[in-house]
């Protein structure tokens, strides 16, 4: 058994930009996880991001390595806004961040995770078992995939969630369905298009509201009324992005209430084309059942107009997000997990991010209804990196 100060699990925006600051600090830690996997795996390939570029990056310890950096070094287009940054573009600017800032990281997964007394055991698909004083749980939203109990009766054959398509060229000439009205639906509804597919979208929304394109140019007055931030423009998300801490300080039911409503689902400006005119988009409707039938599926919903209706294809998408569950964690010991505080499944946390339970921190999407929406994107990384890592290395073990 190996020992360490810190142990971080997850090796995405979150769990890079912590790890970078520790370095920076000579903390004793370890980090393990397969490098930016959720972008490389659980995304589909030609996918754009809906953050604009200057809110779309990793961060260390002197934010000296931005995605502006990597396009300028690459030769590659940016622009702050109204670019839209290729999903491939992101992921090699991850892996070279990785490269330069944590070049220590195990390219491995951890099967288990339990407190032994004063630390906490982190053994590995390699078999090997780390001893930390303290584990930061940054992994993606992979563990969290969400499908409403009408889809998930369906077997694997005629539903995946849409995390499960990497590639969607294999659906050519196949009818599907994707459910959904958010930016993984209608980027798979355009990519499934584009591939051959006779795709339709089924959305209970009652329009497919698409994010609006930056404009060239704000005045002042505009940008006083509705001020941008990196997760998008007005006052309210001015203080979400802007001041999470104290959103932490908020009511509970106002917090949950806010990271249940604000920023619905909601694609990129530059999808609409892409989809408006070529995709069917069937809005405003209630699922009420889906039944396999022959070698197809059936999807019974009613429309807005209160119409029953039925789409039949050979495969549904479930593009229907995700919802934090810490039960879904499957590498977490019950024990433990019957111990950390928690409201709605998801984790209970200080200002430190750190849970009840001494020494384990969740950041990410995990750490959302607490610190607020921001901790659902990529740019919540900045604050948490910085955060974490600050308290972290008040107390840690240097390295040598």
């Amino acid at each position: 058994m190996t020992k360490c100060d810190v142990a971080v699990i997850g090796a995405g925006p979150y769990g890079l930009s912590i790890a970078a600051h520790l370095r920076a600090q000579g903390v004793d830690f370890r980090i393990f996880g397969r490098p930016m996997d959720t972008w490389r795996s659980n995304m589909p390939k030609g996918m754009r991001l809906k953050s604009e570029g200057f809110a779309s990056g990793l961060y260390d310890a002197d934010s000296s390595f931005t995605l502006a950096d990597y396009c300028k070094e690459k030769g590659l287009p940016y622009a702050d806004s109204g670019l839209p940054v290729p999903l491939e573009t992101f992921t090699a600017y991850g892996l070279e961040f990785q490269r330069r800032f944590v070049p220590e990281l195990v390219d491995t997964l951890v099967v288990s995770l339990r407190r032994a007394g004063a630390h906490y055991e982190v053994r590995l698909e390699t078999g090997e078992v780390v001893a930390a004083r303290r584990v930061v749980v940054a992994v993606g939203l992979s563990y969290y995939e969400y499908v409403p109990p009408l889809l998930s009766v369906l077997p694997g054959t005629h539903l995946t969630h849409s995390a499960r398509h990497r590639t969607v060229e294999h659906f050519r000439d196949r009818e599907v369905i994707v459910v959904g009205a958010g930016a993984s639906a209608l980027d798979l509804a355009a990519l499934l298009h584009q591939a051959g597919a006779r795709v339709e979208v089924v959305a209970r929304t009652p329009e497919i509201r698409f994010y609006d394109p930056p404009s060239a140019f704000r005045s002042f007055i505009q940008r006083l009324r509705d001020p941008q931030t990196v997760i998008g423009h007005g006052w309210r998300l001015y203080l979400c992005a802007n001041m999470p801490g104290l959103f932490r300080q908020m009511p509970k039911k106002f917090r949950l209430d806010r990271v249940k409503r604000l920023l619905g689902p909601g694609p990129g400006w530059f999808i609409a084309e892409e989809v408006i005119g070529k995709v069917p988009l069937h809005v405003g409707s209630t699922i009420t059942a889906a039944t396999v039938q022959n070698d197809g599926v059936s999807l019974q919903f009613t429309d807005r107009a209160g119409t029953e209706r039925t789409l039949h294809a050979e495969h549904i998408i479930a593009a229907t997000g995700y919802k934090v569950d810490l039960r879904r964690l499957t590498f977490l010991d019950a024990d433990d997990l019957a111990h950390i505080r928690s409201v709605e499944q998801t984790p209970v946390l200080s200002s430190n991010f750190e849970s009840s339970l001494p020494g384990l921190y969740f950041v990410g999407a995990s750490a959302a209804n607490t610190f607020g929406p921001l901790l659902r994107f990529a740019c919540g990384a900045k604050f948490t990196a910085r955060r974490v890592a600050r308290h972290l290395g008040a107390s840690a073990g240097r390295q040598s």
